[in-house]
Formats: structure tokens, sequence, C-alpha cells
């Protein structure tokens, strides 16, 4: 039986640990603080997913364990930096399980973990997958992106099932922009929506979305391919049309006329797209990305969503 560590005991993370063990694997789930970690475990539920309950091969913590085979690390993009002083000091490899870009340094979540732990073997967990369905053990698929092919093996072989499909890609970079960008036009896509302009102009919008990212990952050194699998496309699909999506439902209240401001005080979840969408646009340097930089405008206040359709109905026609 293999030792899995899960840092973060949010939903991703709650049920990232759940699929660990329904693996056969003993895990840590690690929770911020010990006040956290008592709450979940006096209940064996955690309130981000009411009515799941933690078996018994998962163990509540808040220190991380020194010995362990695999670390999942669960933790939002924006944390991640300051989540890694955690770290014990051994060299077990780190699956990063965010997604986003860092908003000071617009670094990928990979790029942030090296400069913070380097010559360390990371892969990063990515596609199209809610945290409720995975606790429940439905049908699903992800990727594990990582330059490191063993690693990649010891993921698949670790976390796999029937129910929980695990594709290897060699390609970090393409799975960690399609694992951004999905949330960026997920808000577009729900802005849309929510401001009634009808599933033809969804559709439409969420294509050159995907021309976007296929431009944006071979400009920044992955490859377009990439982009057409679970990573790239599958989460677009998922977040842009699901209603479990943070991102899609914070765009629909957008486009309903609701403010920024107010979504986000009655959120107690990260909605990585708001703080992505401005990161990505500066990464991209010159790379023409009109549906993120129209997202990036809205969430900063700088056009309103009225302002940011008409930019991008307006644009020149051309070929696709």
């Amino acid at each position: 039986m293999s030792r899995i560590t899960v840092v973060g005991a949010g939903a991703w993370g709650t049920a990232l640990a759940l699929q660990a063990a329904r693996a056969g694997h003993k895990v840590a789930l690690v929770a911020r603080d010990a006040a956290s970690a008592a709450a979940i475990n006096a209940n064996r539920e955690s309130h981000r997913l009411p009515g799941v309950r933690l078996p018994d091969l998962i163990e509540l913590r808040h220190a991380i364990p020194d010995e362990s085979d695999l670390l999942l690390w669960v933790v939002p993009t924006q944390h991640l930096r300051s989540s890694l002083v955690r770290l014990p000091a051994t060299d077990t490899a780190i699956v990063v399980c965010a997604k986003g870009v860092e908003a000071n340094t617009h670094l990928l979540p990979l790029e942030v973990v090296q400069t913070v732990v380097p010559n360390r073997s990371l892969a990063v967990l990515t596609g199209p997958n809610f945290a409720h369905e995975i606790a429940a053990g439905l049908p699903a698929a992800a990727v594990v992106a990582s330059i490191d092919a063993t690693l990649r093996e010891q993921v698949r072989t670790l976390l796999g099932t029937n129910t929980f499909r695990l594709y290897g890609n060699d390609d970090p970079i393409g799975a960690q922009l399609g694992g951004a960008a999905k949330n960026v036009i997920a808000i577009a896509a729900g802005a849309v929506i929510g401001a009634g302009l009808g599933e033809n102009a969804r559709a439409a919008l969420v294509t050159r979305g995907l021309s976007e990212l296929c431009r944006l990952a071979a400009a920044l050194g992955g490859r377009a391919e990439t982009v057409m699998g679970l990573s790239g496309l599958g989460d677009l699909m998922l977040t842009c049309t699901g209603t479990s999506s943070r991102n899609f439902s914070l765009g629909h209240a957008l486009g309903r006329g609701e403010s920024l401001a107010t979504i986000l005080a009655n959120r107690s979840a990260v909605t990585e797209g708001v703080l992505t969408a401005a990161a990505l646009v500066a990464r991209a340097g010159e790379l023409e990305l009109p549906i993120c930089r129209a997202v990036a405008d809205l969430v900063a206040g700088v056009k309103t969503l009225d302002q940011s359709i008409a930019q991008l109905l307006s644009r020149p026609q051309r070929d696709e």
C-alpha cells in the first residue's frame, strides 16, 4: 500500500484524496491548520463536499508527513508560492493540481514551484474535472503532464482507476496553459449567456477562444495539439457549459449586471479566472488574444460589458 499526501483540503484536494483512497492507498489529507483538520475529522466530512464521507484510509493532518510516495499539491495558484514553505526536506515528486497564472510574476504553476524548489521532479494534473463528480466516483479522465516519463507512469499507476482514466503528456506548458486560459474563456462564455446573447454566440466565442489558446501554446513553447486534448478542448467544454463551473457562473452573474465585488463577496471558493485573465494577457506579450484581453478589461473595470461585447463584435472579418 503506497502513501500519498494531498496538501490542501478544499473541494478538489478532498476529491483527489478520495480518489487515492479508492485506488487502495493510505492518504494523508493536509488541511491549512490544526483547527481545520480537527473540524473535518470530527464529522469525517468536508463542508466543501457535503454528504461525502471520508473513508478510514484518509488521515486528516495539519502537518505534512516527512515520508510519502507522492505529493499532490492542491493549493490555488495565487497561494501556491506561500504554501511551499510547508514542504518538508525530502525529494518526493510533486504533482501540482492547480490551474492559473501567478498574478505578480505571470508564471505558470510548475514554474512557481521550480523557483522555490529547484531540481524537483514535477508534474501537473489537469483536465475536465468537477470535484463533486470525482468524489462520487463518476467516470472522468485527466492529464498528467510532465517531462519526466517515469513520474507520469507513477502517477497513472497510483491514482488511475477504471472510473478515473489518466493520460500522460510530455507537454506541461501546453497543459498548464489550457487549464489557465479555459477559466478566462469560461467567464466570457458565462457573460454571453447571462447577457442573453444566445447559444450561437457562446459556441462562436468558445471556438474562437480555443483558437486563441492554440496560438498561445505554440508561442510560449507548448504544442497546439495538446490544446486539442483533455487539458484544453475537454476542459473548455466542461467549464464553458457546466453550471457547476465557478468561472462560468461568475461570468453569468456579470452578464446579468451584477458587480464583480458583489459576486466575489458572496463566494468562499477561489474563482481563478479573475486574476488569471490579466496575468495571461501580460504573459502573452504582443500575441493577439482578444477574448482573454476583453475579460481582463472587464474584471479590471477598464471596460463595461457592453463595451467589451462591442469591441469583440467590431473586429475585422477575416478567414478562419
